[in-house]
């Protein structure tokens, strides 16, 4: 959200962002009346982001550093000359907290490195953007074929490796070639799950990621954004086991506990194998509070099929705190070894309603790890 001047009445300034959250959700209420911008022939390009700096997260209580079990390490709001730019649902970040890729639900990927100010973001430098493309380099020309909205590294790193990317409206998840210059070669989609075919075309393959240890090690999981049992009490996704053969027999179904009504935007594995899951919540009902976001962590044990997953919640905010709508997390290790969390917001290409903001958090009670060599030059 763009926040209008009103002095440091943040009260009213959280009402004048709902107001304003309504106003763009109605705009926009149907992808297929307003769909998004084609940029299926662009080619790829360098792009100017400009970047300001969030100092505080809690608006009201400045000197508030800490959030439960996620400490504040800074935020940018990112903006652009570029109409190209916008619209980010995923995003994965190298293991030195530099390089970084980004989907957006247009069909585009983003590519930069970010630069940091000791230990807070301080902008993006050297970026790129491009099309997502399809088998043989062919354009995306229609609409419902380009909105990707989950990106997970699964072999090697964003200079060189593989990525899957998870898409909605046209459910699938295509597996891609990577490299220091963006979005590669499509290699192939995954096989999906019988069941994920009865997903609501602009609800449904949110998030795609990876476990990274635990007794599901290697395991890939793709989440609905909204796919509820008939009570609506669960959330639905899906887990490959790793080695298990990607055909439509290969995948396990997984409940998650539906709390309050919030949609699923992300997630990521964490090295001891636990999952971090994205949330975000706009009631019509209740159109007065804006947009609110959370971050829940199952841990590696409960991550299985057969029964319901509750989880912990991590970090709850509404528009009192520095949010939009937070669709893309990413995790990545500091040189200190910390485990930093990462997350990005769509702006569904509203700069005057709405903003691209990364935040990054320290999550404090996760044990210390050696962060790779590259990351100590930063």
């Amino acid at each position: 959200m763009i926040w209008p001047a009103c002095g440091n009445d943040w009260s009213a300034r959280s009402f004048v962002a709902a107001v304003a959250m309504t106003v763009h959700v109605c705009l926009s209420a149907s992808l297929h009346a307003e769909p998004k911008p084609d940029f299926s022939s662009v080619a790829p390009e360098a792009i100017q982001i400009d970047a300001k700096r969030i100092e505080h997260f809690a608006r009201s209580i400045p000197a508030q550093k800490t959030f439960g079990k996620l400490a504040f390490r800074g935020g940018l709001v990112l903006s652009s000359p570029s109409s190209k730019f916008g619209g980010w649902s995923g995003l994965e970040i190298d293991a030195d907290g530099r390089r970084f890729v980004a989907v957006s639900d247009a069909g585009l990927w983003l590519t930069g490195q970010l630069t940091y100010d000791g230990t807070r973001l301080s902008g993006i430098r050297d970026a790129s953007i491009g099309a997502i493309t399809g088998a043989g380099g062919a354009q995306l020309t229609k609409d419902r074929d380009r909105d990707a909205e989950g990106l997970v590294l699964i072999e090697g790193t964003l200079s060189k490796g593989t990525v899957l990317v998870s898409f909605e409206q046209n459910h699938r998840i295509g597996r891609f070639a990577v490299t220091d210059k963006g979005l590669g070669q499509l290699q192939g989609y995954l096989s999906l799950p019988a069941e994920s075919r009865r997903q609501s075309p602009n609800k449904s393959l949110e998030s795609v990621c990876k476990l990274r240890g635990g007794p599901h090690n290697g395991a890939i999981i793709t989440l609905s954004e909204r796919f509820p049992d008939r009570t609506g009490t669960r959330h639905t996704g899906w887990m490959l086991a790793p080695g298990a053969s990607s055909s439509a027999a290969g995948w396990t179904t997984l409940s998650l506990r539906n709390i309050d009504g919030y949609d699923l935007t992300d997630c990521k594995g964490l090295p001891d194998g636990s999952l971090l899951v994205l949330e975000r919540r706009f009631r019509w009902s209740a159109w007065y509070e804006g947009v609110k976001t959370r971050l829940r962590r199952f841990p590696a044990a409960e991550v299985r099929g057969g029964a319901m997953m509750e989880g912990e919640i991590l970090l709850e905010a509404d528009m009192d705190y520095e949010i939009d709508n937070l669709e893309g997390l990413s995790v990545h290790k500091s040189p200190k070894g910390e485990t930093i969390l990462t997350m990005i917001s769509d702006n569904n290409f509203s700069t005057l309603l709405q903003r691209t903001v990364m935040l990054q958090f320290v999550l404090t009670d996760a044990p210390l790890l050696s962060a790779p060599q590259a990351a100590i030059r930063r």
